[in-house]
């Protein structure tokens, strides 16, 4: 991965779009230590909790703007639901499905509708929290209301406009490199903490060491299976056109293991923190005496029943996303118009049925490597009494993930102007 970034820095073309990544990863870290107007320190850093509801996953992914009440305490957090929304319906409603298959100009419609969707999303997120840290608020009357909520909404707005420029004229995906940012930017406090706790005697060296190889094998096994893929072999006959001669070929259709990548784990992460978000607005505290205390203790990070069902919720939105991601039947369709077939399958229906078939296993395959990513942190941090959370789950997936496909496109960009010169 270096020696691509170093081979990419000596093309100027390149490093113009390098440069201008960074200058945006600068301006995203620099608002996320402008306070918002109005707002008292700690009034978000309050609805964090013990760290197991929804809030930590905002500031996770805001690298810590969340927890410091700044202009970009949101983080991108609405556009990935308004982007996972529009996903959905795009299945469910045929029109937006049509419009999906339009080409360049339907795309362009759909991401108009998301950015409006991310907007409303929002405008609703930022009521809540508004509502939520009332108490904190210093101006008083409908001017808090409208300063608050138009400063969130405008920061997420910002955001979302910087990953576009960052798609646009710098490299990779701008929304993955924003969340990449801002998970990236919060592990120099991880290792300040880890130090602290040796330091002060609650952590022994066998401890960090520990620490060091569990993030080592975790990362290895992230790598090790972003990149697994099934192929399947496909075949097209030969075939002549008035004189020549087409087809013949031999092909495959790679199927990945993680298809769905890190969106099964947001979905699960969502549902199992909505409980005790709710129930943090309520004003109940996990653990005392009463009913609410004792349900909200099930749906703490150190409860069995937590990390059962969060394994099973990964598991169910892993084969979820993706029947809606990858379809047998078109695929199946396709490669018998072109001519093309499964060696030893007929084609038609008993092309798709295989290809379905094997979808199934590897998908299993895909959601177990989920939910065991996810999960291992919390039963470690509960098993030693250390708490793992920063170096699993989405925040893991996500810094390997954003890295390894930053580095495909800058090597296919660098593969295609040694083309291009070669054919100049």
């Amino acid at each position: 991965m270096f020696k691509t970034l170093r081979n990419a820095w000596a093309i100027p073309d390149l490093r113009h779009k390098m440069l201008y990544t960074l200058l945006m990863i600068f301006i995203f870290r620099l608002g996320s230590f402008i306070p918002v107007p109005g707002l008292r320190e700690g009034a978000l850093e309050s609805l964090l909790g013990d760290g197991n509801n929804l809030f930590a996953m905002l500031d996770t992914f805001s690298g810590g703007a969340f927890a410091n009440a700044t202009i970009f305490a949101m983080g991108i957090t609405p556009y990935i639901n308004s982007s996972i929304i529009l996903q959905l319906l795009t299945v469910a409603i045929p029109a937006l499905e049509r419009l999906s298959k339009e080409g360049e100009e339907g795309r362009r419609v759909i991401a108009k509708w998301t950015r409006f969707g991310t907007v409303i999303l929002a405008f609703i997120q930022a009521t809540g929290l508004y509502f939520a840290i009332k108490s904190f608020i210093s101006i008083p009357g409908v001017w808090g209301y409208i300063t608050i909520v138009t400063t969130f909404t405008a920061g997420t707005a910002f955001l979302m406009w910087l990953g576009e420029q960052i798609t646009e004229k710098g490299i990779g995906n701008g929304i993955s490199i924003i969340i990449f940012a801002g998970i990236v930017s919060d592990m120099p406090s991880m290792i300040s903490q880890i130090a602290k706790n040796f330091s002060a005697g609650s952590l022994n060296i066998w401890g960090v060491l520990a620490i060091a190889l569990i993030s080592l094998v975790m990362v290895t096994f992230v790598v090790f299976m972003d990149n697994a893929e099934r192929r399947i072999p496909v075949q097209y006959a030969k075939r002549m056109v008035g004189r020549k001669m087409y087809g013949g070929q031999n092909t495959h259709i790679p199927i990945k293991v993680v298809m769905a990548g890190v969106i099964p784990i947001i979905f699960a992460m969502s549902i199992m923190s909505f409980p005790s978000t709710i129930m943090g607005f309520m004003g109940y505290t996990p653990g005392n005496s009463t009913f609410w205390g004792k349900f909200w203790s099930l749906f703490t990070q150190t409860s069995w029943v937590y990390m059962i069902l969060y394994f099973l919720l990964i598991v169910f939105f892993t084969y979820f996303y993706t029947a809606i991601q990858f379809n047998p039947v078109e695929i199946a369709n396709n490669m018998k118009r072109n001519g093309g077939f499964v060696p030893g399958i007929r084609p038609g229906r008993p092309t798709s049925d295989y290809i379905a078939k094997i979808l199934t296993r590897i998908t299993l395959a895909g959601a177990l490597f989920l939910g065991i990513v996810a999960v291992l942190p919390m039963i470690l941090s509960t098993a030693i009494n250390y708490n793992f959370y920063a170096i699993g789950g989405s925040s893991l997936l996500i810094v390997v993930g954003v890295a390894l496909e930053t580095t495909k496109q800058i090597e296919s960009q660098m593969l295609m102007r040694h083309y291009k010169g070669f054919l100049e």
